[in-house]
């Protein structure tokens, strides 16, 4: 069998990383200033109704109570500065992936992680009132906020 070596020359395949590289960052921050994303590093609810999918969690929102007390971030994200940008991070890619294959679900589902965020941010703002909830119970397990809330930030 006969064997056929081919070989490129070091400096086109540099070439080609540089170019692919360059590429991808230009596609990427067109993307991002394109898709309004650096409006998703703050703190206004306004940022997530951006996203079309998401106009009737924000509406919903605009009608809750805790429009008064809480912006999205305050439920949907942790406090500490790596968690929240963490989840912002694995949330707007998996949005941005949703909305770039026009493949979101008709009716919207919080994820385990984005239930397990919001139960942790209910506790942290309520924490005498579930902890008073518990010992009246007698329980030592938790009480799921959500299971009877559901509804409290988007009605």
């Amino acid at each position: 069998m006969l064997a056929v070596r081919v070989t490129v020359p070091l400096g086109k395949i540099r070439y080609l990383v540089a170019a692919a590289v360059g590429l991808a960052l230009g596609l990427g921050t067109y993307t991002f200033v394109y898709a309004k994303g650096y409006s998703y590093l703050g703190h206004d609810a306004a940022a997530c109704a951006n996203c079309h999918a998401m106009w009737d969690q924000y509406a919903g929102w605009q009608r809750g109570s805790h429009r008064l007390a809480a912006q999205c971030a305050d439920c949907h994200t942790p406090f500490n500065p790596v968690g929240k940008y963490a989840v912002k991070a694995w949330d707007g890619f998996w949005h941005s992936y949703y909305f770039t294959t026009n493949s979101y679900p008709d009716n919207i589902r919080i994820t385990e992680l984005s239930r397990r965020v919001a139960e942790g941010q209910c506790r942290a703002c309520h924490e005498t009132v579930v902890a008073g909830m518990q010992a009246r119970a007698g329980r030592q397990s938790e009480i799921s906020c959500i299971s009877c809330h559901a509804q409290v930030g988007h009605p």
